[in-house]
């Protein structure tokens, strides 16, 4: 079955030099929330931004701020985001010992909590606590670098966390990230997911073309 998903665009493809233009823009375009790198150059290979940039941004849009948190460990650093204006935020299983203290952490601050799942993460760490997630998000890149191809493998992962998902009977998001593309976005709709992040795809050919490029990647 497929959906009509909701559109995160990843200001990692953003003008970093006017990002609060650029959140302002891809609101107006149509986007539903903005999708926030986290990176920390030691879980993954590259350095982004940090609470105060997030903060920085909060006052520029009204959609929810879907922070990423690429980072080991998170949990010093949740309750920074958390303050500085994040809606939901998510955590990597590798990023710390205990993924449920970490996920009711998020929680306990006000935040929709997140699990990610890079390539190689199986499902089955969701298995137990399935009741203590509001989003999922099935990367189908390695992350830390934007503009990387799309992994079809990662289809099949993202069927089973459907199932999973729907057994529970609860709204929880399932979304995609990495290599989403007006050609890749049906496939992971087929295959179940509710949300797409995108970067490049949302971000090319500046402002006058976001709302197309995000219809693009709606099926419009």
């Amino acid at each position: 079955m497929t959906r009509t998903p909701l559109i995160a665009p990843s200001i990692l493809a953003a003008d970093f030099a006017r990002l609060g233009e650029e959140c302002r823009a891809i609101e107006a375009a149509g986007a539903d929330w903005v999708h926030i790198d986290v990176m920390d150059g030691h879980f993954v290979p590259n350095i982004t931004i940090g609470p105060d940039v997030v903060k920085a941004l909060k006052p520029h849009v009204s959609i929810p701020f879907d922070v990423h948190l690429m980072i080991a460990p998170a949990d010093p650093y949740v309750e920074a985001f958390a303050k500085a204006g994040a809606d939901l935020i998510s955590v990597h299983p590798e990023s710390g010992p205990h993924l449920s203290r970490t996920l009711q952490l998020i929680r306990s601050l006000g935040c929709k909590a997140g699990v990610v799942f890079n390539p190689s993460t199986s499902p089955a760490v969701l298995e137990s606590i399935m009741d203590q997630v509001d989003l999922i998000l099935v990367m189908s890149v390695n992350p830390g670098f934007g503009g990387q191809k799309f992994m079809t493998s990662q289809l099949a992962k993202i069927r089973r966390l459907r199932e999973m998902i729907n057994a529970t009977g609860r709204d929880i998001h399932l979304e995609v990230d990495g290599g989403v593309t007006p050609e890749t976005a049906p496939l992971c709709l087929e295959a179940g997911a509710s949300a797409l992040v995108a970067g490049t795809a949302v971000f090319k050919g500046g402002a006058s073309a976001y709302a197309a490029n995000i219809t693009a990647l709606r099926g419009g």
